[in-house]
């Protein structure tokens, strides 16, 4: 993320509660999902204020983000196993192949280059390791004028309104292996990939 995008979620972060309500049932079904999955190593980038950290069960789990005032209070939720560090998703200080699993929840529109965060999902996950990414997709209905006309605030606000996975070059070099949709005409939804 730019310094601005690091920034406005610092500041952002007293107010990210409210958006934990709204993202709640998403969540949800994204820890049913990965809770099921093999014992394994697990990063999240993008792991805000921490607090769905206690839903992780059966995981070794590093969670990563650029927002100091988030970290602050995602530490302060940590335990076990659970690790969190102050770092770019675009930059990974990890070794290649060093992960089973990696979730992206609600990050991928959000970042300023998502082409080279998949590059680097790709490089630390190991052969066949799963991808989970949960976001909001333009779907090709009605629902995309929306995200066109709602652009210019999202800009402010540090998010792409307007977004297609399949225009990341990146997400070709893995295989989709489930899609859950959510709410008004799937706009949401958690897509599971696996490296190739």
């Amino acid at each position: 993320m730019n310094k601005q995008t690091d920034s406005f979620y610092n500041n952002f972060s007293f107010f990210y509660p409210l958006v934990d309500i709204f993202l709640k049932p998403q969540k949800k079904v994204l820890f049913n999902e990965i809770n099921r999955l093999p014992e394994g190593s697990l990063l999240e980038i993008g792991v805000g204020n921490g607090s769905h950290l206690q839903l992780y069960k059966r995981h070794k789990i590093i969670g990563i983000d650029t927002s100091a005032a988030m970290l602050e209070i995602a530490r302060k939720r940590s335990f076990g196993d659970i690790k969190v560090f102050k770092m770019d998703g675009k930059a990974l200080l990890f070794d290649d192949e060093k992960f089973d699993y990696v979730v992206l929840s609600h990050v991928i529109a959000v970042i300023d280059n998502p082409e080279q965060l998949l590059q680097e999902v790709l490089r630390v996950l190991k052969p066949q390791g799963q991808v989970f990414i949960l976001n909001h997709f333009t779907p090709n209905n009605w629902l995309r004028h929306i995200d066109r006309v709602f652009e210019i605030i999202s800009k402010i606000l540090h998010f792409r309104s307007v977004f297609y996975i399949h225009e990341i070059a990146a997400i070709k070099k893995f295989i989709l292996l489930k899609e859950v949709g959510f709410g008004l005409a799937s706009y949401f939804k958690l897509l599971i990939y696996q490296k190739k």
